[in-house]
């Protein structure tokens, strides 16, 4: 590891500096402990999924909206993700107008952690004014006095310490009761969940070790990152852009890496204070792994 600066205290072995952190430093930043939630995640996923969260099944939808801000959103980026490869068509709004399509054919779900996202609450009055099919998530505020006053249905979901760290309660919940609708295998639900639990032996708090993937990226990053992702990983780059704005209080860029190949690729032949990262997935599509555009 060749010698940077970092913003943490440090120890020398053979010349080669190491980082120390241990959990008396990061609680010094993380204030409200939230690093505690995210230790927790792949628990709070097999609870929120293993829940009595009663499933509902919605029949003869050819349309799905997602509705959601922020983190919230980003959970509809993940079913989109999920759902491409199926003929249901997909949007996700982030803002307050529905899509012009949208009928009594659609199923628009909604998600604010709160209960009060203004945005989110207009397209589920919208989408009650169309007489859409329609499943709201909250923990409560006005969604739920809407929902219970309109006799819509809806999902009670706990909030974890915050909005962005209730993203596994809110995403395992949704699976849970929405799998059947959607045609989303338990078992690959479940899987996931295995895989978020062997993530989090390496990452969580009990590895404040060098072999910590997580700290290693953290460290590189010393400017803007710029995200680069592949067809059906959009989601993936969108949350940990938001990860990265929300918690560490930095500007963060997405940018599809097909599309930059074709006019993004030239800005970097200036100088600049921007880093890339690219993401890649297991079935990225073969021309792009054949060019060796990654």
């Amino acid at each position: 590891m060749k010698n940077r600066h970092y913003n943490l205290d440090r120890y020398f072995i053979a010349g080669i500096k190491f980082r120390i952190l241990d959990l008396s430093t990061i609680e010094k930043y993380d204030l409200q402990k939230m690093y505690k939630v995210y230790d927790k995640w792949p628990e709070i996923a097999r609870e929120s999924f293993e829940s009595n969260q009663e499933p509902v099944e919605f029949e003869g939808i050819d349309h799905i909206v997602f509705a959601g801000m922020g983190g919230s959103g980003a959970i509809g980026d993940i079913f989109s993700a999920i759902l491409s490869k199926t003929k249901i068509h997909v949007n996700v709004v982030k803002g307050y107008l529905l899509p012009t399509t949208v009928d009594s054919n659609t199923l628009v779900i909604t998600v604010s952690v709160s209960g009060n996202t203004a945005e989110t609450l207009a397209i589920l009055d919208s989408a009650y004014k169309r007489k859409s099919k329609i499943i709201a998530f909250s923990s409560g505020g006005k969604m739920l006095e809407y929902c219970t006053k309109n006799k819509i249905e809806y999902r009670l979901v706990p909030q974890y310490h915050s909005p962005r760290a209730s993203f596994t309660s809110y995403l395992y919940t949704m699976f849970k009761v929405l799998h059947s609708t959607l045609e989303i295998k338990q078992q690959d639900i479940l899987e996931s969940i295995i895989e978020l639990e062997n993530i989090s032996k390496k990452i969580s708090s009990s590895n404040l070790t060098k072999n910590n993937p997580s700290l290693n990226l953290a460290e590189w990053i010393t400017d803007i990152p710029m995200i680069y992702y592949p067809f059906g990983l959009q989601s993936v780059a969108i949350r940990f852009k938001n990860s990265l704005q929300e918690n560490a209080k930095i500007h963060a860029i997405t940018e599809d890496v097909v599309e930059a190949c074709h006019n993004g690729i030239v800005s970097w032949e200036g100088k600049s204070n921007v880093k890339p990262i690219l993401l890649q997935g297991v079935d990225d599509y073969i021309k792009q792994k054949k060019d060796g555009r990654y």
